[in-house]
């Protein structure tokens, strides 16, 4: 119909939007359109036929390529585990479609947003600025847009970590003008009547619990009853005497991991430890005289696989042997994070024999497999 073809680079496209919204967020837009009024819709539509048309080629494409990706992980044994964030950017489509589920003004804007106390990671605590929900609305419409949150992502991965857990139970609600996190209060959530009503749409899913940070008795009894399994990182287990994440105290109904997104890199971390700290690690393996990091960081990745943990995590950075300028996240920064990425020929032959090896001897090849590339 005279149009450019679907498939051309964007460069090479027109690109469409709505001449009088100047790329303005959706909160900033006319009354008739953020309200997402009938006859705005339509005529938006009309507007950017040649865009939404584009939108939804790309997404075609992308889930053709990872259901491909999923069934050839399938059939090499592969198990893909997902990430289930527990909130949304305030620009997100779902914000705009279903401004009703947050904690919004008459404008869009939020008036309550997202975060967590201060805690090892901050002395202001961590403000994320996403816009809370609104509790009692999800539970007038029985969690349904839960419900088809959890169908959506469940569909493309075999198993689902649910981000920031504790936030089901009590949440770190902050006003919106709050400069910081420290003047957020805690505030009950939809606890276990929202998982009761996933399971009884999509029954019984594999599901692992973020359960880090400030964790009270009642978020590991939610946890318990609802039989998923929590997480253990190792480096959090040398900063006390006893630490419940050091592998003597893992049990098969946990995940472990030697780090996560938000944590530096073993050989990174290793680098920065104190004496004393060193020396713990040192004494975890037995080991009286010191060890090169990138060597003492496979000995923890061993260490991990070996415990009792039913499932073992270990980020490629730590397989690769990488310091802190390969980490991926830190928490309560904004910028230079996500920018790890893995070159070919990373996982030489050497290194894949040796993974193969430490699986093997770790019992961690076959049915109680380890997942080893971490998220």
């Amino acid at each position: 119909r005279g149009r450019t073809p679907l498939c051309a680079p964007r460069h090479q496209r027109r690109h469409r939007r709505l001449p009088h919204l100047g790329g303005e967020p959706w909160h900033r837009w006319p009354d008739d359109l953020r309200r997402r009024e009938p006859t705005a819709l339509a005529q938006a539509r009309r507007d950017l036929a040649e865009e939404i048309d584009y939108q939804g080629y790309v997404q075609f494409l992308f889930f053709r390529q990872f259901g491909s990706l999923r069934e050839h992980a399938g059939r090499r044994g592969v198990r893909l585990c997902g990430d289930l964030p527990m909130y949304l950017s305030h620009q997100s489509a779902d914000a705009w479609a279903h401004s009703d589920l947050f904690e919004l003004d008459d404008q869009g804007r939020p008036l309550a947003v997202a975060g967590v106390p201060p805690d090892a990671f901050s002395t202001t605590g961590q403000l994320w600025g996403n816009p809370v929900y609104r509790w009692q609305r999800h539970r007038e419409r029985g969690f349904d847009w839960w419900i088809e949150r959890l169908r959506t992502q469940t569909s493309l991965t075999d198993m689902l970590r649910l981000d920031h857990f504790r936030g089901f139970l009590a949440y770190w609600r902050v006003p919106a003008e709050a400069p910081d996190a420290r003047d957020g209060r805690w505030t009950r959530g939809p606890g276990r009547r929202l998982f009761t009503a996933v399971a009884a749409e999509l029954g019984e899913q594999s599901l692992i619990a973020e359960d880090l940070g400030l964790i009270t008795p009642a978020v590991h009894r939610l946890r318990e009853r609802l039989g998923v399994p929590g997480m253990k990182v190792l480096q959090f287990g040398f900063g006390e005497a006893d630490s419940d994440h050091l592998p003597r105290h893992y049990s098969a109904h946990s995940v472990a991991y030697t780090g996560t997104h938000d944590n530096d890199t073993l050989v990174g971390w290793l680098d920065t430890l104190d004496d004393e700290a060193r020396r713990r690690v040192l004494d975890s393996l037995g080991l009286s005289a010191p060890v090169p990091s990138r060597e003492l960081a496979w000995r923890l990745v061993r260490l991990v696989l070996e415990s009792l943990a039913g499932l073992a995590i270990v980020p490629m950075q730590d397989l690769l042997g990488l310091g802190a300028e390969a980490r991926m996240n830190t928490p309560g920064t904004v910028y230079d994070n996500w920018r790890w990425r893995m070159i070919g020929g990373a996982l030489d032959d050497s290194l894949v024999d040796r993974l193969r090896r430490l699986v093997t001897a770790s019992g961690r090849l076959g049915d109680r497999g380890a997942a080893t590339i971490g998220e």
